[in-house]
Parts: C-alpha cells; sequence; structure tokens
C-alpha cells in the first residue's frame, strides 16, 4: 500500500465517460456529470454469479466470479454513463447523413447498444489476438531463427514463457500509453484518479470534500490496473508448466488456463488490500508504477462526482469495513 490509512474498506469503483461507479457492499451508484452544476445519480444492480451459485464464494472460486460480475457491472454502468453524456452533450443543430438518418430509422436507440457490444467482440478478438497468439507466432520465427530452440525442453519453455510474458507486459502499457494520449481517454484517467483519492480519504477518515480529496494519493494497490498487471506476471509463471512442443495449442491452452489466473490474482490483489507488509508491497509495486499512467490528477468537478458516489454507497452498520488501524 502506497500509505498507512486509518482504515481499509471494501467499497471499490470504476471510471465511466464523464462519471464514475462506486461499489459498495450494498448498492453500486453511478453519477455522471451531465452540467456545470449537475451530477445525474443513479443506483445499478446485477445478480452476481455467487448469489446464484454458493461455490463461488469460496477462494479461488470467487477470483473467476469477481472478475466476470465486475466486468458485467462496468459494462452496465458504462452504457448508462454514455447515454447520460450523449443527452447531456451541446450537439450543434446540423442536417444528419443519409446514412446516419438509415442508422436512426433502423436501429434507433439501440444503436450505441450495438456498436457497444461490436466494440466489446472486436476488443476481445484483438485481445486474444495480440496477448495470446502474436508472443506464440512471434516465439516460432525465433526458433526458425536459432536452432537450439527448436529441441524443445525445460529451458526453451523457461525462455518462452519470459518472451511472451514481457512482451505481454510492453504491449499493455504501450497500449494505455497511447490511449492515455486522447483526450476522452485521458478525462475517464482523470476520473479514475478522482475515484482512489475519494476512497483513501474515506480510508484516512477525513470529511468528504474537494479539499481533502485533493491531497490524497492517486495510487490505489485495490485496482484494475493491478489486476491486470499481477494477471500478466501470473501468466509467465503459468507458462512454465505449457510445454512448448505444443505448438499452436501451447496458446490455446494458456486461454483456457484465464480462470486459474483470474482465481490467483484476485487473491493476491486482495491479499494486497488488507495488509501493508514486504511481501504484499513487492507485490503491489508493478501495478502501482502502471497506475501512473492509468490515473492522472482530477480536476474540482471530478472529485465532487467522485465524492456523490461514494456517499451513495456508504453503509450505516460500517459493513464495509475490511480492516482498522493499519
Amino acid at each position: 500500500m502506497s500509505k498507512k490509512t486509518k482504515k481499509i474498506t471494501s467499497i471499490g469503483g470504476s471510471a465511466l465517460i464523464e462519471g464514475i461507479m462506486m461499489r459498495g457492499p450494498k448498492k453500486s451508484t453511478v453519477c455522471v456529470r451531465t452540467g456545470k452544476d449537475e451530477i445525474y445519480s443513479e443506483d445499478v444492480s446485477i445478480t452476481t454469479i455467487p448469489e446464484k451459485v454458493k461455490l463461488f464464494k469460496v477462494p479461488f472460486f470467487r477470483g473467476i466470479a469477481g472478475l466476470i460480475d465486475s466486468m458485467r457491472l462496468s459494462y452496465k454502468s458504462l452504457m448508462l454513463s454514455a447515454d447520460k453524456a450523449i443527452e447531456s452533450a451541446e450537439i450543434e443543430d446540423e442536417e444528419p447523413s443519409k446514412f446516419e438518418k438509415w442508422l436512426d430509422d433502423k436501429f434507433g436507440d439501440k444503436l450505441i447498444k450495438i456498436l457497444m457490444v461490436f466494440a466489446s467482440i472486436l476488443g476481445i478478438a484483438l485481445a486474444i489476438g495480440l496477448f495470446f497468439f502474436l508472443p506464440w507466432g512471434l516465439f516460432e520465427l525465433l526458433k526458425l531463427a536459432i536452432p537450439s530452440l527448436q529441441n524443445g525442453g525445460e529451458v526453451v519453455t523457461f525462455w518462452q514463457s519470459v518472451f511472451e510474458g514481457v512482451l505481454k507486459i510492453a504491449l499493455f502499457l504501450l497500449y494505455i500509453v497511447i490511449v492515455s494520449r486522447t483526450k476522452d481517454m485521458k478525462r475517464v484517467f482523470m476520473y479514475h484518479g478522482a475515484e482512489h483519492k475519494t476512497i483513501f480519504c474515506y480510508e484516512n477518515e477525513e470529511e468528504l470534500t474537494v479539499e481533502n480529496v485533493k491531497k490524497q494519493t492517486r495510487f490505489h494497490p485495490r485496482c484494475g490496473t493491478s489486476f491486470m498487471v499481477i494477471m500478466l506476471i501470473l501468466g509467465i509463471l503459468v507458462g512454465l508448466f505449457v510445454p512448448t512442443t505444443l505448438g499452436f495449442w501451447r496458446p490455446v491452452i494458456k486461454i483456457a488456463l484465464i480462470p486459474l489466473v483470474c482465481g490467483i490474482g484476485y487473491e493476491l490483489i486482495k491479499l494486497c488490500g488488507k495488509h501493508d507488509n514486504t511481501f504484499t508491497r513487492i507485490i503491489s509495486a508493478p501495478g502501482l508504477w502502471a497506475q501512473r499512467i492509468t490515473t492522472k490528477e482530477p480536476d474540482d468537478g471530478m472529485m465532487e462526482v467522485a465524492i456523490e458516489a461514494i456517499k451513495a454507497v456508504i453503509p450505516d452498520d460500517g459493513s464495509d469495513i475490511v480492516k482498522c488501524g493499519c
């Protein structure tokens, strides 16, 4: 943990389009900036996997369910923020093109949802290609140039796992650096910073005001960025047990092992969120460093949105408190 706090909360969140979703133990709330002095607030909910199947409350299995449920809730919240952002945007009156009219007549209000689903599918396909098949394919080309790598064995498997893992981490960092340069994503990363700073303000038991939030750090150990980095590092270790002689099936098997990596990664990120010692600092360090890219310093308006979001999900009975006196 980057700094000691007076307590640790289970409340977490995610940055949206001009807004933030905060998730507490009893409810989740989306707050979106819809005007200079206006913040739209709406509770969102899903039926979680552990609520349906008790097995997914058990350590390791809860990590798999937690990731899926977080993605579902984040997607629902993102759709809501996108709708509100579009409604509040100042659009110049101009004649739509014939193609735009056709899209509106054909799909109407469903167009945004269709585009989001298409973008999600495309994103998953690109992620699989970039993070699994590209590293494998490049190492296969490297084997052609270095005959000693074609013999297989534990040594070759070790170097292939390291090569693939380092390349994945490099691609991930390169991607977030590139997207952080765009105006819209920079604002999302600023809201991400507001989310972290507000949670830290609450954990330090300070009044939730813009001035108090502003002085907090924006690097939090319980973050999706940290989780992704941990998963990428774990992927290197898992790759050591997948023989290089499997050829095309190596990346396929590694994709099938994603639930295993998710389960282990989830338990590690929870451990880092609960404890502050040498071991957890080592685990948290790569993710906290990566947050220098995925979080930016927010403006006052963004912190106001984050404050309203967290206030909406703080339970009266203190059921969100994981540990005190850290």
